[in-house]
């Protein structure tokens, strides 16, 4: 990917999806719909209908926590998994999927435990891994499932 090629950036306020030169990702851009940030540095909380849109129209990287309320690891891990948002945006982004109300996505993507992250780019995954982790240890499994 060269510094001047556009990717498609899905907005975590409004989910339109936004073109951006790369070389821009760091200039903190703005969605040219609601005029928003396209990165704040925290976790996106995704929902049925966002869910699909971010994993399949975003052109960076979407590393997806599946949790829930009732799950102690889960929320242990949390305030990590916000840690490693700020170090990796907005090279990637982190998001949020709460199993519990929303189960159909949790069944189709096979989360047999939580925490469970999987590592989207394009539409396909391309790496999972359980159990909850340090901000240190999320940051380097995501760098490292992306090469």
């Amino acid at each position: 990917m060269t510094t001047s090629e556009s990717l498609h950036v899905v907005c975590p306020h409004c989910h339109t999806t936004n073109r951006v030169r790369a070389d821009d990702l760091a200039s903190a851009p703005d969605c040219g719909q609601c005029h928003r940030p396209l990165f704040e540095g925290e976790p996106l909380q995704l929902d049925a209908a966002s869910f699909d849109k971010h994993i399949a129209r975003s052109q960076i990287p979407v590393v997806v926590d599946f949790w829930a309320p009732w799950c102690g690891p889960c929320l242990q891990m949390a305030p990590f998994f916000h840690e490693a948002a700020q170090q990796l945006e907005p090279q990637v982004r982190l998001a949020k999927l709460d199993t519990e109300a929303h189960q159909s996505i949790a069944a189709r993507y096979g989360i047999r435990s939580i925490p469970t992250m999987i590592v989207f780019q394009a539409g396909r995954e391309l790496a999972r891994t359980s159990g909850a982790r340090g901000a240190g240890d999320i940051v380097r499994w995501v760098r490292g499932a992306l090469g």
